[in-house]
């Protein structure tokens, strides 16, 4: 379950995780309310559960009530990659000196959680993979283990934040670490996490995705489900179990793993690409759930080619490609597919994709030259 925004840092304030004072809006006088109360200058935001708010015209900075206003009349209503918005968050303008980016999540592959923090936030954090990867510094928490405050301090050094705020960074990272693993979250992510000219750090943005598996244990968050407005790719694929955030490219991803997915969607950014979504199809890769990924995915018609990318552990290479071929002879039509395998019994699930290769089916081993493939199969 994604949040918006403004749920997101109501979420992140119950850890005790700094964010800017603000409230929510449905209307452009209760826009003009809350600025009144909370004083100004205020920012104005759409929420909407997509990036790239910033450049359609989704955020703005009011001075005044009429500049509010004006904002909020505007933003209300406008299409944001196929969302409307029906909701605004007005906070307090917040002065920023430095700019940063973290995140922790699960990568399955590694079987261990995954931190990225970078001194290069307020941007998209693929952009920075691209231009300068060795700004985004990666750490795997082993679930036992957990996060230390030395491990957290070697982490904020290799990242190279400001050293005069490295304990408030510190102290930031293991709440939100706190707020990920105690809030059962599948993604927690800051972007961007800002430094104020008086040193403080905290949130200017949040995007919190809950982890549905664990909603018997918190009753709650029944309270954010009735806000969710889900594009009709994400109310599909989540009616269908999968991980699936939409996006607005032409290259549909499918792949085993949330770091591994968002590590597709990085490299086929990299290489001149534009994702269509993220979607996690999970340790399960059998004909069914492979049918239903692949139908979510070819439902947008934006999606011009699939790129399935798998690394196999406790789930096989050969059952994956044994659920790709049987999916392919149940689906009429479906975009075409580049799949690269590797891991357990790599070498027998691309005997099986080899011997039904096809104008429909494409095996390539090498991730990059996939990536290369099927960016340049949708024509990007």
């Amino acid at each position: 379950m994604d949040l918006f925004e403004y749920q997101g840092k109501q979420y992140f304030a119950k850890f005790g995780i700094p964010v800017s004072a603000g409230d929510i809006a449905d209307t452009v006088d209760q826009a003009v309310e809350v600025a009144e109360r909370v004083g100004y200058p205020v920012v104005v935001k759409a929420q909407v559960r997509v990036g790239g708010r910033g450049k359609a015209g989704g955020i703005k900075l009011a001075n005044n009530a009429d500049e509010v206003r004006l904002h909020a009349g505007n933003i209300l209503g406008m299409d944001i990659k196929g969302h409307v918005v029906r909701r605004l968050w007005i906070e307090v303008a917040s002065d920023i000196k430095e700019e940063y980016y973290a995140s922790f999540t699960l990568d399955r592959s590694a079987k261990k959680h995954l931190g990225m923090l970078s001194a290069q936030g307020g941007v998209d954090i693929e952009e920075v993979a691209a231009k300068a990867p060795d700004a985004i510094a990666r750490i795997h928490v082993d679930p036992v283990d957990g996060l230390t405050a030395q491990v957290c301090r070697e982490w904020v050094r290799a990242a190279k934040l400001n050293p005069q705020v490295e304990d408030e960074a510190v102290a930031f990272l293991l709440k939100l670490y706190d707020c990920y693993i105690q809030g059962d979250c599948s993604l927690a992510e800051v972007n961007p996490l800002i430094v104020t000219p008086q040193g403080r750090v905290h949130a200017l943005d949040s995007k919190v995705s809950l982890d549905e598996a664990a909603a018997y244990r918190h009753p709650e968050w029944a309270d954010f489900e009735g806000m969710a407005s889900l594009d009709e790719r994400e109310r599909a694929a989540e009616e269908k179990g999968l991980q699936y955030v939409g996006l607005s490219g032409t290259v549909g991803i499918i792949a085993n793993g949330a770091g591994l997915a968002m590590s597709t969607v990085d490299i086929v950014n990299q290489v001149g690409g534009a994702p269509a979504n993220f979607l996690d199809i999970g340790g399960g890769a059998n004909a069914d759930r492979m049918v239903d990924a692949l139908t979510v995915i070819n439902d947008d018609p934006n999606v011009r080619v699939v790129f399935i990318n798998i690394f196999g552990g406790i789930t096989r290479c050969d059952e994956v490609a044994n659920g790709i071929v049987a999916a392919l002879s149940r689906l009429a039509k479906t975009a075409p597919l580049v799949v690269r395998l590797d891991g357990t019994n790599a070498e027998q699930g691309r005997a099986i994709l080899n011997a039904n290769t096809s104008e429909r089916l494409i095996m390539i081993p090498d991730m990059l030259t996939a990536a290369k493939k099927a960016v340049e199969m949708a024509g990007a």
